[in-house]
């Protein structure tokens, strides 16, 4: 089987390529990445040596491109993960999104319906090739915010509040049209705050990690009460190959954790968590930008309450139940096991951090964090 994994240099891409390489024997994987700001040759240099992997730098809109991949490689599936992702730059500038979100999700569709139709049946339907599949994965908040209790379930209403969501929504949208108008085999993933290796330091986690080792205030928006549901990346990998090789044509998964936190108490824990890790295995302090034997100023004193972010959404919560019973997947990391496995691997991988944040990102978090 040959997939295409469009966004497959980025945090979880790269995570699902790694996955697909160590499960799956006699795979052939092509990766489909711009990368951009969030997304670095880098992170899948060492599994370009397999040569059951090969990577195509190329923007999922650009349909001489897609075009090609299809004309060159025998695609079973395309697991689209290619997204502008970050909230924060969506209200910044909104149209980026709805263009690679939207657009780029339907040149997809579009090349890929194309290449796997094999005639028309009765009814004037396409019908297509055995054995493939369009997957998309998508966002738990495309459907909005939720109070205090309560879950988002595949039959939620959709209700996105900020421009990405609103683009996610959008791309969603469009993957189910072509499953309902040309009848293409098509599955939707919506799936909660994912963390782990490979996260650009933009988001929460990442973030807090990589202020701490460098003596930086930790960026709390509004009070820090918003909760998300916390999903370690590899036990999303399992869902979206499970979805892949086992959903129900048509169908929308939500992939959860079980681990809802809010969100200073993500940055509480991660704080007490890295300094545990310093005095235990004193060789991590390498990683530290203030010399000396002294960690005592690890503490939470470090934590400054930022303007809160225009729509902040209060509460995410996904009922995984579906999944569960019908493909028989379960979250399997605790988020206080998965937190340490992240911060151990950010220890033992600053060069990649460094890698990834030079440049443009600097610049970035300045303008959205500096002046506030």
């Amino acid at each position: 089987m040959t997939y295409l994994v469009t966004g497959g240099a980025g945090f979880i891409g790269a995570n699902f390529v790694k996955y697909l390489l160590k499960k799956h024997p006699d795979i052939q994987i092509v990766v489909l990445d711009d990368l951009t700001y969030a997304g670095n040759l880098g992170t899948i240099k060492e599994d370009l040596k397999d040569p059951r992997l090969t990577f195509v730098k190329g923007d999922i809109k650009d349909r001489k491109v897609v075009t090609e991949i299809f004309e060159k490689y025998p695609i079973n599936y395309v697991v689209n993960f290619a997204a502008e992702s970050h909230v924060d730059r969506s209200i910044e500038n909104p149209q980026v999104f709805l263009e690679t979100n939207i657009l780029g999700t339907q040149n997809l569709l579009d090349v890929a319906k194309k290449y796997w139709t094999t005639g028309k049946d009765a009814h004037g339907y396409p019908t297509y090739k055995n054995g493939v599949k369009y997957l998309q994965v998508s966002t738990d908040e495309v459907y909005g915010s939720l109070g205090a209790t309560g879950y988002f379930t595949e039959t939620t209403p959709l209700d996105p509040r900020s421009p990405y969501s609103a683009s996610k929504t959008g791309a969603d949208l469009i993957v189910k049209a072509y499953g309902e108008t040309y009848k293409m085999p098509v599955n939707i993933t919506r799936c909660s705050n994912n963390y782990g290796p490979y996260h650009f330091p933009e988001k929460l986690i990442p973030l807090i990690i990589k202020n701490i080792l460098e003596g930086k205030q930790l960026p709390v928006y509004g009070d820090g009460s918003n909760v998300r549901d916390w999903l370690y990346v590899e036990d999303h990998c399992k869902a979206i190959d499970a979805v892949v090789l086992q959903g129900k044509v048509g169908e929308v998964y939500n992939v959860g954790g079980h681990n809802e936190k809010k969100n200073i108490e993500i940055v509480k824990l991660t704080i007490s968590t890295i300094k545990r890790l310093l005095e235990e295995t004193p060789a991590y302090r390498k990683a530290l930008k203030k010399t000396g034997d002294d960690i005592s100023w690890i503490n939470e004193s470090l934590i400054t309450y930022v303007t809160d972010r225009l729509g902040h959404d209060q509460r995410y919560a996904i009922d995984p139940t579906k999944i569960t019973n019908e493909l028989g997947w379960y979250p399997e990391t605790r988020f206080e096991d998965g937190i340490v496995k992240t911060i151990r691997w950010y220890l033992e991988n600053q060069d990649w951090v460094k890698e990834v944040t030079s440049g443009d990102y600097q610049k970035y978090y300045e303008q959205m964090y500096g002046n506030r």
